[in-house]
């Protein structure tokens, strides 16, 4: 590595080395990074404070799919089922996974911790 040190007061300050080499070694800390946050994301996997999702859920969202929907569906949860937990009717959960009703916060609340998804996963957080 070809590297030189720059001091002020007898103190290293700096380093100057060639532009291809600080890329290999940004490219490593990036490396790093990626695999600690790997490590960390397994570790709390295996201790069941992760999910994962099926990628066509994921395709079914990024269509712009009802989120309410797709949640329920992948919580194997019927419209009827879902409003008697909610306690609101099937032609309510019927209206908000259509796009024409409008819930309280209350009701969102309601709905999130019975699919077990934050809040903002149903509705977005620009509507939040």
């Amino acid at each position: 590595m070809n590297v030189k040190i720059l001091e002020t007061n007898g103190k290293p300050m700096f380093v100057v080395m060639p532009y291809d080499e600080y890329q290999a070694l940004r490219e490593l800390a990036e490396d790093a990074d990626d695999t600690s946050a790997l490590m960390r994301f397994a570790k709390r996997y295996s201790k069941g404070a992760e999910e994962t999702f099926p990628s066509k859920m994921v395709d079914r969202l990024l269509a712009g799919e009802s989120a309410l929907r797709v949640w329920r569906e992948h919580r194997g949860l019927t419209a009827a089922e879902l409003a008697a937990k909610v306690k609101i009717t099937p032609a309510h959960v019927s209206k908000l996974e259509s796009g024409n009703g409008n819930p309280s916060l209350a009701v969102l609340r309601r709905l999130a911790q019975v699919l077990a998804v934050e809040l903002d996963l149903l509705v977005g957080r620009d509507h939040l």
